[in-house]
């Protein structure tokens, strides 16, 4: 857990990042994040329940209503501590190879079921600082797919 070179490895490998609590609001630090993460060519899947669209991209209530052609390769939540057992959950049930849990989001006991589970964690960490402390490069998504990988649509589905 918050090993750097593997947080490197996932936002590196990554082309999606569902943000679990993204909110509609410019002046909260969820949209603050989902925005700079779309400026660095991650495809960014709004989960909020409360709200169809945000940032121009589709919004679900959870992670387990993103439709399964959705491929997610980084959760980050933006949830108090107590609801995040939820959305690990969730996560493991989609196999997401890496979970950010926001600065003061601890949850032990989580992040030591992801980890039996297969994926990685950032816990009490802001994946806008550690993209930027491990100064990851630009994305520039779908621009010449290497051979055996299929690009993605605008919605993230497989073509």
């Amino acid at each position: 857990m918050n090993e750097s070179e593997r947080i490197r490895a996932a936002l590196e490998s990554a082309e999606t990042v569902a943000v679990v609590g993204c909110s509609p609001r410019q002046d909260r630090p969820s949209n603050e994040i989902a925005r700079y993460l779309q400026r660095q060519g991650y495809r960014v899947v709004p989960i909020n329940p409360g709200h169809r669209e945000i940032l121009g991209e589709p919004c679900y209530p959870s992670l387990s209503a993103v439709p399964a052609g959705v491929r997610i390769d980084i959760v980050d939540v933006f949830r108090r501590s107590e609801h995040v057992a939820e959305v690990a959950q969730q996560a493991i049930a989609r196999k997401v190879p890496f979970l950010f849990m926001q600065l003061s989001v601890v949850d032990e006991v989580s992040a030591r079921l992801l980890e039996e589970a297969g994926t990685g964690v950032a816990m009490d960490r802001c994946i806008l600082v550690e993209h930027r402390r491990l100064t990851i490069p630009l994305k520039s998504r779908n621009a010449g797919a290497a051979p055996g990988v299929t690009p993605i649509s605008r919605n993230g589905i497989e073509d």
